[in-house]
């Protein structure tokens, strides 16, 4: 009997691995081994959304992470690379889904109906996402001292902190090709009042920094035993890594927790790598 679930993940990873070219229906039914009439049909009914908008949705969500995150990239280059024959053309269609036309929302981004866009998509990846944990291995962790941006509020506006850490980082010279990138997690977002939630954004420095003008400050990952795991994929599918960790692993590893937050290192990270190729390397400090 075939696995149809299966079917489309290798449909999704199709899709992630070929977004800049030409996708139809006819190639990606193939492989499925359905008609694509059939193949059309299974897609939407399956994962709620039609083909087509699908891939719309990852194209103008990568465009959107570049005129936010990457915006030394021309808008010509964006559009292109998202499938754009024009500038005017994406974003006539960059308007009709963000509500702001791409120069507008790469200046001030509406961060809480982008979330109220995403979630869809993140829906999409969380159903197909596999409920096997990955490879959990315990590791030896040196200290690291950081130069931290705290962000504190409501998850949905952690772009807006994003934007002013990569900011911040590009004006000292902290490029992540030569200064580690990581995350502080402290809450739980689906546990936490959104204006209780804490979470860092970290680089790597050789040594503590003093406090700074753009909110900077100081902090050390400790050295010590950390469980880790790698992931691969969107950031959409973190948090169920995350939980299988916390609820399969650790009861059964006969650990205990050190008192620090758990750890990401974004080892290689969208949009500068297709979401499928992303890595993060997710630490669980341990005593």
């Amino acid at each position: 009997m075939t696995d149809y679930h299966q079917t489309l993940s290798r449909v999704l990873d199709e899709i992630d691995r070929n977004l800049e070219q030409s996708l139809t229906l006819a190639q990606l039914s193939e492989v499925t081994c359905l008609s694509p009439f059939h193949f059309h049909r299974l897609f939407s009914s399956m994962l709620g959304m039609p083909l087509n908008g699908y891939i719309r949705q990852l194209r103008l969500k990568r465009a959107a992470y570049q005129l936010v995150y990457r915006p030394e990239h021309r808008i010509t280059d964006i559009a292109f690379a998202a499938g754009y024959q024009n500038a005017e053309s994406f974003s006539r269609a960059f308007r009709q889904v963000f509500g702001q036309s791409p120069t507008i929302f790469q200046a001030n981004p509406d961060w809480e109906y982008w979330q109220t866009l995403q979630q869809p998509l993140s829906n999409v990846r969380k159903k197909n996402m596999t409920d096997k944990l990955p490879e959990t291995e315990i590791v030896e962790f040196p200290e690291i001292q950081l130069a931290v941006f705290e962000h504190k509020g409501d998850p949905v506006t952690i772009g807006s902190s994003i934007q002013r850490f990569i900011a911040w980082r590009k004006s000292v010279g902290l490029r992540p090709d030569i200064s580690r990138t990581f995350n502080l997690l402290y809450d739980d977002p689906e546990a936490t009042p959104a204006d209780e939630y804490r979470f860092d954004l970290a680089a790597e420095v050789k040594h503590s920094m003093a406090d700074d003008a753009a909110g900077i400050v100081s902090k050390t990952i400790p050295t010590g035993r950390y469980a880790r795991v790698r992931h691969i994929g969107s950031d959409e599918c973190l948090a169920p890594v995350v939980q299988a960790l916390y609820g399969r692993w650790f009861p059964e590893s006969g650990e205990s927790l050190a008192d620090f937050p758990l750890i990401f290192e974004r080892v290689r990270f969208f949009p500068d790598v297709a979401e499928h190729e992303a890595v993060t390397d997710i630490y669980l400090p341990l005593k």
